[in-house]
Formats: structure tokens, C-alpha cells, sequence
């Protein structure tokens, strides 16, 4: 039986930075992993994409919307639901209508409602957001924006397609005041996950411990199966 590699600390750090910004199959090939390995391991991880990925021109192709299958498995026009007829007007399993949203509430009513203006670190992404607005026709995630990004359009205006603002090494910072267009640039996605991969990020000598130490892992993790396996067998 093939032994599957244990996830290393890198490539856990690898998924945090790149998973909610590209595709998952380009997260794959620069980890040397399966398609669904990743799909696997972000759920493990609790990552999602994140709004800037939903809103790029190509994101209806990277998210597999426009597979032959997908679109193979959609309603087709004339197509009658199998379970047309069997809802009851005004039923509602459980508490449904209790706890339900009801219609044109305000998003000031919400319990967890916080102003526009209000600032918190997103954990997944690890930058500073801001809300920017209470459309009700936005997605609560969609109504904030990462700081940095909004101090970049400000001075220089829309981003480039393609491209991502960035902090420049070691200028990262979570305060508002702080984040200025000088502590940032605009970089190509790919140039941005080159740079998040361990191969670039450290030196030879250490990029190469760092390899030696996962085929280290994997190893005694094989061995400690091998001997519970024995043990219980």
C-alpha cells in the first residue's frame, strides 16, 4: 500500500498564502500535490477564497463553474424539479421561521453589526480590512477591503488585472496609520507565489533542510504505522 506524504509546516504556510488567491490546481503543481490533496488540506486548514479571487475576469474558468460537467449537471430550460408541489405554503421545518432573515432587514439590526469604518485583522489572509459599505446586496465578506490595497488605489488608482498589492519585505503592518503607498508594490501572481514558496524564500542550504526534514517526517510517521499495524495485527 502507497503511504501518503504528511503536510509539512511549509506547505501549510504555502496553502495559507496562496490558496485564497489561486487557482487550486496552480496551488497543486507548486506543491508537487493532487487536486484534491489541496481541496482536502484547505478544508482542514479552514481556507477560502477570498473576494479578490471571486472578482478576477478568469475566476468563473479557475473555479470549475464552466466544466463540461458542471454545466452537464444544471437545470436545463423546461426541466421540472422533482420535488415541484410537495412545499406547503407557509410551512417551515423546525424553527426555520423563527430564525430566518426576514425580508428588507437592515444590516444594522444584525446582531453582530459593526459600523462602516470598523477595522479588523483577517486571520486567513493576515492583513488589516476595513468596512467599506452595508449593501445589503453584498455579501458580508465582500463588504470589506484590505487597507493596504485601499491606500494603493488611492495614490495610483485601479490595480492592474493581474496583479496584487503587496508589502515590500519586512514592512508589513497591521496599523492603519502606518500602511503608506511607500511600504508597498504591485506584483504579478505569479511573481507572488515564486516569492511565497520556500524554495525562494530561504537560502539554498536551508531550502534543502527544509526538504531533508519532511522526507525526515515522513519516514518515522511510515515507521510508527508500520508498528501499530504490527501491534494491532
Amino acid at each position: 500500500m502507497k503511504h501518503r506524504a504528511p503536510w509539512t509546516e511549509d506547505e501549510d504556510e504555502t496553502m495559507r498564502l496562496n490558496y485564497p488567491l489561486f487557482p487550486a490546481f496552480l496551488v497543486a503543481h507548486v506543491l508537487g500535490r493532487t487536486l484534491g490533496s489541496v481541496h482536502r488540506r484547505a478544508k482542514t486548514l479552514r481556507l477560502s477564497k477570498s473576494p479578490q479571487f471571486n472578482q478576477h475576469p478568469l475566476a468563473h474558468l479557475w473555479n470549475g463553474t464552466q466544466a463540461p460537467e458542471s454545466v452537464a449537471a444544471r437545470f436545463q430550460p423546461g426541466q421540472v424539479p422533482v420535488n415541484k408541489g410537495l412545499r406547503r405554503p407557509g410551512w417551515h421545518a423546525g424553527r426555520m421561521k423563527e430564525t430566518q432573515f426576514k425580508k428588507g432587514r437592515a444590516a444594522h439590526e444584525a446582531r453582530n453589526y459593526v459600523p462602516i469604518g470598523t477595522e479588523k485583522i483577517e486571520p486567513k489572509r493576515k492583513v488589516l480590512m476595513r468596512k467599506v459599505t452595508d449593501d445589503p446586496n453584498l455579501f458580508p465578506a465582500n463588504r470589506w477591503r484590505p487597507v493596504h490595497v485601499m491606500a494603493w488605489e488611492a495614490a495610483n488608482g485601479a490595480v492592474p488585472e493581474g496583479h496584487i498589492v503587496i508589502f515590500k519585505p519586512g514592512m508589513k503592518t497591521f496599523v492603519s496609520a502606518e500602511i503608506t503607498v511607500d511600504r508597498l508594490e504591485v506584483v504579478t501572481f505569479a511573481e507572488n507565489m515564486r516569492r511565497n514558496s520556500y524554495h525562494t524564500r530561504y537560502p539554498k542550504d536551508l531550502a534543502e533542510l527544509v526538504m531533508l526534514k519532511a522526507r525526515l517526517t515522513r519516514a518515522i510517521n511510515r515507521r510508527n504505522k508500520e508498528q501499530r499495524d504490527e501491534e494491532q495485527s
